[in-house]
């Protein structure tokens, strides 16, 4: 089994950890390393001192990156705080245990050199990467402030009214774009995710959206180096982990209560982009509906069945009682982004990003009464900015039509 570390920012996690067997493979991992120059980083810039108005460039060395605390644990190892002494900023570092497997390293390699490649606001940027004094790889990273949207999920769950003053549903549009954004650049640039769901989501103060954790990431087609060393997940494996386990379909990668059906079947070669656009609906659901699809599911089993046959009815689901009812625009999305079948779902983030910038600027797809009265209203909207004059004449006409028919009837009554 492999555990997805979770980086929750000044937050310690208290997850359940399974340490998986020993396994062996066809590359070296390093269990120590003796200490080298290139170990420990020092500082290069120098100190400047003034001498009167005078500066002055003094040399100055000392160790670059100074620990602060830690950030979150998991199986896949740990994240810390550090204050780099030379930019004089807080940054990140995720490294591994001593002594990992040859899974924890496959996925870490995979998950810097995606991350890497893929330059995008939306997306954690890596820093640096190495391998500390006790042989350790390690790489730092941009320091997200904010939460991730598992935690703001919870939080509206239970009624908090700052949050839902803050997450209005136009609002959570807005943070889903913000994740779409950075799916969409991934998927041009040949990456997969894999692993979509709350906790790999985070919202900062200011409202910027950050996709994290790409350690399952890989181009589709190509084969999975962590799937082929998978092996057979415990009954008490947490079901928003990631896990890889082997089944007799096929090998089974991701989190299972955010897993397409081709994924949850161990179909490796049928996961690409529309596998991701599944995964993103489940998040948006749940983002939407304050529930997930699948609540009530337990055991790894009920889950995995529920995702390959269960298809909810987001249109029967009743309002959450902390919150008004989804716009039934919305209800539509995910109930197209939901089907078991791909060829049924979207096809493409970008196809997500149009449907919903469309409901955003009024432009509602007609598909019941509700969303036709809707489309009626956003259209003469619409025309009110672009013919002003002719609108207010025949508003103006139309009371005048009223006023006489209302003093005509008043006259006939008065006989």
């Amino acid at each position: 089994m492999t555990d997805t570390l979770r980086y929750v920012p000044d937050v310690n996690l208290d997850a359940t950890l399974v340490t998986p067997a020993s396994r062996t493979g066809n590359v070296s991992v390093p269990q120590s390393a003796p200490m080298t120059a290139s170990a420990r980083r020092s500082t290069v810039l120098p100190r400047i001192e003034w001498k009167g108005n005078r500066p002055d460039v003094v040399p100055f060395e000392r160790e670059r990156f100074e620990e602060v605390r830690q950030l979150g644990q998991g199986g896949m190892g740990e994240v810390v705080l550090l204050k780099d002494n030379d930019i004089e900023r807080m940054v990140a570092l995720k490294r591994l245990p001593e002594g990992s497997d040859l899974d924890r390293v496959l996925r870490f390699v995979e998950e810097i050199r995606t991350a890497g490649q893929l330059d995008h606001p939306n997306i954690v940027p890596v820093h640096d990467v190495g391998v500390d004094h006790l042989g350790r790889y390690y790489f730092v990273m941009k320091h997200l402030q904010g939460d991730t949207l598992e935690s703001i999920i919870e939080k509206l769950r239970q009624g908090d009214a700052a949050t839902h003053a803050r997450f209005t549903f136009p609002v959570r549009v807005q943070v889903f774009m913000g994740v779409l954004n950075a799916l969409a650049y991934a998927h041009r640039k040949g990456f997969i995710h894999r692993d979509i769901k709350p906790a790999n989501i985070m919202v900062g103060p200011y409202g910027e959206v950050t996709v994290m954790d790409w350690g399952l990431a890989r181009r589709p087609h190509q084969p999975d180096a962590v799937a082929h060393t998978a092996t057979p997940v415990p009954t008490t494996t947490s079901l928003r982990e990631a896990v890889s386990l082997q089944t007799q379909m096929g090998a089974v990668v991701g989190t299972p209560l955010y897993m397409s059906p081709e994924q949850a079947r161990g179909q490796h070669d049928a996961v690409d982009v529309r596998s991701d656009t599944y995964s993103l609906t489940v998040l948006f659901h749940e983002f939407l509906f304050l529930r997930h699809y699948l609540e009530g599911r337990e055991s790894l089993a009920e889950v995995l069945s529920g995702v390959e046959k269960e298809s909810p009815n987001v249109f029967t689901h009743q309002s959450h009682p902390h919150q008004p009812p989804v716009p039934v625009e919305l209800m539509w999305f995910v109930h197209k982004g939901l089907a078991k079948d791909p060829a049924q779902r979207h096809q493409s983030v970008d196809e997500m990003m149009q449907h919903l910038q469309g409901v955003m600027e009024g432009r509602i797809e007609v598909q019941c009464q509700r969303t036709l009265l809707k489309r009626g209203f956003h259209e003469a909207l619409r025309s009110v900015d672009k013919h002003p004059l002719a609108i207010m004449a025949g508003a103006t006409a139309a009371v005048g039509v009223v006023l006489a028919s209302a003093a005509h009837l008043l006259m006939v009554l008065l006989g």
